[in-house]
């Protein structure tokens, strides 16, 4: 089958595309209205066309509209269950239509191979948008090539980002680290306080 595989990031394209390209013609396409900012759109893009030079692998890049993302999380924003499914749809739905027109047979994303995604929503979405394009879904989970994805593309030098790609995962997962510094830091009094009491009462 003619597949075009959805890829979020060159790190996540490594052990998706080796697995689906193992048994069908693959192309990437590359379908993210939801990052931001556009700089951070375009590191993200100029890494996975970078290695797909090399690796010989076609990239299709589709509309950067991060309006249209807005649009489409509207009124989801605060819960990131719904917003990610959102996303997830919008994202999907793009690149079935453009499997439909350009004669694909199914279509498949890198989304799973991180354990940080839905993958049951992105399954589901995934599904959804296929049959609306008159398409397959070929549903993967890739989560347990995500150790190797990541060694990959550590031993590849490639960028590898610090949260999922909008504004509000930015600023939830600066909030996460913040929070997890904390925890650290009070961790770290407790234990210089019981090693100031151990050597006050020796």
């Amino acid at each position: 089958m003619k597949v075009l595989l959805h890829a979020c990031c060159g790190p996540c394209l490594l052990e998706p595309y080796d697995a689906v390209a193992q048994d069908h013609e693959v192309v990437v396409a590359y379908a993210n209205p939801n990052i931001h900012p556009a700089p951070e759109y375009r590191h993200r893009f100029d890494t996975l066309a970078e290695y797909a030079s090399q690796a010989g692998i076609e990239v299709v890049e589709l509309a950067y509209d991060p309006v249209q993302w807005m649009r489409a999380v509207a009124g989801v924003e605060d819960v990131p269950e719904k917003r990610c499914r959102a996303c997830y749809a919008l994202r999907l739905g793009m690149v079935a239509r453009e499997a439909a027109v350009r004669g694909f047979d199914a279509i498949a994303t890198t989304l799973t191979v991180s354990p940080y995604q839905d993958a049951q929503a992105i399954a589901d979405e995934g599904r959804r948008a296929a049959a609306e394009a008159g398409v397959e879904y070929l549903d993967h989970d890739f989560r347990e090539r995500y150790p190797n994805a990541t060694r990959r593309s550590r031993e590849l030098g490639m960028y590898r980002q610090n949260y999922c790609g909008c504004l509000l995962s930015e600023i939830e997962a600066d909030a996460q680290r913040a929070e997890r510094r904390a925890e650290r830091a009070a961790a770290k009094a407790v234990r210089l306080a019981q090693r100031a009491d151990e050597s006050g009462s020796n």
